[in-house]
C-alpha cells in the first residue's frame, strides 16, 4: 500500500494539468459563448411559460446550454487542429499546441454530448426528436467554414435551435412565435459572429477559411448595420406577438442602443474593437431578457 501511494501521488499534478487543458478546450475560461447561447434559450422559456417556466425544464436547459457549448468548442477545435496553429489568436489552444490529443478530444466531445442527451431524455418525445437536429447542427458547424462563406448562418441555426426545443419542452408544441424567435436568433448570431470573424479575417484569407466577414468584403460594416436593423425589427415583432408590455420595449430600446454602439465600434474594422463589439452582444441579450422577465414579474 505505501508503494501504491508513492506511485499515485506524482500523477496527481499531471492529472490536474490535463484536466485544466480539458477545461481550456471546453472554453470554461471564456463563458461568452455559453451566455450568447443561454439568453435566447431563456427568452423562449420565459415566453413559453408565461413568466413561470417549469423548474425541471429550466434546470435541464440551463445545464444543456453549458454542455452543448462546451461540446461545440471541443469539436470546433478538433476540426481546426491543423488550422489553429496558423492563426495568432488560436495557436495556443490545447489541440493546436499538442497538449490534448485528437483521441482525447473526441472522447470528451462524445462524453459531453451523451450527458446532454441523457438530460434531454427526461423531457417529452417532441423535445427528444428536436434534440437530434440540434446535435447535428452543433456537430457539422465547424466543418462548414471550409465549404461555404455562410458558416455564421449554421452557427445561428445551432444557437437558435434551443428556442423551439424550449417551447416543445414547456408546452408540448412549437407555435409560430417559437420560429419567429428562432429567426431573430439566426440574424443576431450572424451579426455577432461576423464581428468575431472580422477579427481573424486576414489570417482566414491566408489559410483559406471562409466566413461572412470575407463574403461581405468592404461592405461588411453596412451589411451588419442592415442586419442589426432586421434584428431590432424582429425583436419588435416578437414582443408584439407575445403581447409584451412597456418593460420589454424598454429592454428593446437598450438593445438597440447596444447595437448602435457595436456598429460604431466596428466602423474602422480594427480587430480589437471588432472583438469588443462581439463581446458587447452579451449585454444585448441581457437587455432583452430583462425586459421579458420584468414584464412577467410586474404584468399582474
Amino acid at each position: 500500500m505505501p508503494g501504491l501511494k508513492d506511485n499515485a501521488l506524482p500523477s496527481l499534478p499531471r492529472l490536474g494539468k490535463q484536466l485544466w487543458q480539458y477545461g481550456q478546450l471546453m472554453r470554461l475560461h471564456r463563458p461568452i459563448g455559453t451566455l450568447l447561447l443561454l439568453w435566447p434559450t431563456l427568452w423562449a422559456l420565459w415566453i413559453a411559460g408565461s413568466g413561470r417556466p417549469d423548474p425541471k425544464v429550466f434546470l435541464v436547459f440551463t445545464l444543456g446550454v453549458f454542455l452543448l457549448r462546451s461540446a461545440g468548442c471541443v469539436i470546433n477545435d478538433l476540426a481546426d487542429r491543423k488550422i489553429d496553429p496558423l492563426v495568432a489568436r488560436t495557436r495556443d489552444r490545447p489541440l493546436a499546441a499538442g497538449k490534448v490529443s485528437p483521441g482525447e478530444a473526441l472522447f470528451l466531445f462524445f462524453g459531453l454530448m451523451l450527458i446532454a442527451f441523457g438530460l434531454v431524455l427526461t423531457m417529452n418525445r417532441l423535445t427528444v426528436y428536436m434534440a437530434v437536429g440540434g446535435a447535428a447542427l452543433a456537430s457539422v458547424y465547424p466543418f462548414t467554414k471550409r465549404i461555404t462563406h455562410l458558416p455564421q448562418l449554421v452557427l445561428g441555426a445551432a444557437f437558435g435551435w434551443g428556442v423551439p426545443m424550449a417551447f416543445a419542452a414547456q408546452t408540448g408544441e412549437i407555435p409560430q412565435i417559437a420560429w419567429l424567435i428562432f429567426l431573430v436568433v439566426l440574424v443576431w448570431a450572424t451579426v455577432y459572429d461576423t464581428m468575431y470573424a472580422m477579427v481573424d479575417r486576414e489570417d482566414d484569407l491566408a489559410i483559406g477559411v471562409k466566413s461572412t466577414a470575407i463574403l461581405f468584403g468592404d461592405a461588411d460594416v453596412y451589411v451588419i448595420g442592415i442586419l442589426q436593423f432586421a434584428l431590432i425589427g424582429g425583436l419588435i415583432m416578437m414582443g408584439d406577438m407575445a403581447g409584451l408590455g412597456p418593460w420589454y420595449w424598454l429592454g428593446v430600446a437598450f438593445a438597440a442602443g447596444s447595437s448602435f454602439y457595436q456598429w460604431w465600434l466596428i466602423r474602422d474594422r480594427q480587430p480589437e474593437r471588432c472583438f469588443k463589439a462581439f463581446l458587447n452582444n452579451n449585454l444585448l441579450g441581457i437587455w432583452v431578457f430583462a425586459g421579458i422577465f420584468l414584464h412577467y414579474t410586474f404584468a399582474a
